[in-house]
């Protein structure tokens, strides 16, 4: 295959329409996404610093909860703030500031996949081999998962890019999306994309299922483990949290398959950039709630930070 450079690319921006098909709304729009981005900054910059500051937080479980609401910010302020700008003007971006993106946001995107798994297999131990579970998961073994978390991203989606910029856009410039996705972009592209679209669907089924699947076998085995506590307040507390991250987590991971991995089954593009919504927006405002501001662990920490705060007492 020939390789083309970015610089060679016959085109050298992209406009990113948006919604331009339900333009009426836009300004509603603005306000409303407004309002859940600044959410989702603030709710998860609250479990970062309540996290980092109480020391009774310092515990496997909250330091891979800090590392997803730090993901979170991210992950969201890689599409979010474009997509704003696009409900109050046109948004053009070049060509490299478009794969720039695609990456960073596909990268977040699997390094989340992983984040998520690994925080489902660290509830499976806690539950099912409480006794072993300080052994198991130690704090050198939380930082290689974590670090093979976020390595895995970059370099699964990196290989995706390098792929991409082997291809030239010589054609029609306007992405029908509000960020720089895989399917529009290679819509556009005026080169052979068949190497680009295998590879980004196996690399989905890998990153998606695997993951997935873990996750749910190892709430499968929290259920069981569970079921065996007499009938009342724990088990209900339990069955409860459990619940809310399935779902948070199947909302995640179902939209991401059914766009990256069937994505035929989404039959207009509006419908695809709803879907996308769910798993830029939604679940990035309903993670911190579900995994620690309904935590009374976290509500404790954050209400000692804001006393001695006020009170000058430093810790």
């Amino acid at each position: 295959m020939e390789i083309v450079s970015i610089e060679n690319q016959t085109i050298t921006e992209f406009v990113l329409l948006g919604f331009y098909d339900i333009i009426e709304l836009h300004p509603l729009l603005f306000i409303v996404f407004t309002v859940i981005y600044v959410s989702i900054i603030i709710g998860n910059m609250l479990i970062i610093v309540a996290v980092v500051n109480s020391q009774r937080l310092h515990t496997p479980m909250y330091f891979f909860l800090a590392n997803l609401s730090f993901l979170e910010i991210l992950y969201t302020s890689t599409v979010v703030p474009k997509m704003l700008e696009g409900f109050l003007q046109e948004v053009a971006i070049s060509v490299a500031g478009c794969l720039l993106q695609f990456f960073i946001f596909g990268s977040l995107a699997t390094a989340e996949c992983l984040l998520l798994a690994i925080m489902a297999y660290d509830r499976y131990l806690a539950i099912c081999y409480p006794l072993r579970y300080p052994l198991l998961m130690g704090p050198r073994w939380c930082l290689v998962l974590v670090t093979i978390a976020w390595l895995s991203g970059f370099l699964v989606d990196g290989l995706v890019v390098i792929l991409m910029v082997q291809l030239r856009f010589c054609g029609p410039n306007h992405i029908d999306h509000f960020y720089c996705d895989f399917t529009p972009l290679v819509n556009l592209t005026c080169s052979d994309p068949h190497i680009a679209q295998m590879t980004t669907f196996i690399l989905s089924v890998v990153c998606l299922t695997v993951p997935f699947g873990l996750i749910l076998t190892s709430y499968a085995w929290i259920v069981a483990t569970v079921l065996k506590i007499p009938a009342g307040a724990s088990r209900r507390k339990a069955f409860s949290t459990c619940s809310s991250h399935i779902v948070v987590v199947s909302t995640f991971y179902g939209t991401l398959m059914v766009l990256y991995i069937a994505p035929s089954a989404v039959h207009s593009q509006l419908l695809s950039k709803i879907f996308a919504l769910l798993y830029t927006v939604v679940t990035p405002l309903f993670n911190p709630v579900i995994y620690t501001l309904r935590n009374k662990e976290v509500h404790q920490a954050l209400q000692r930070l804001f006393y001695n705060k006020q009170n000058g007492i430093f810790d």
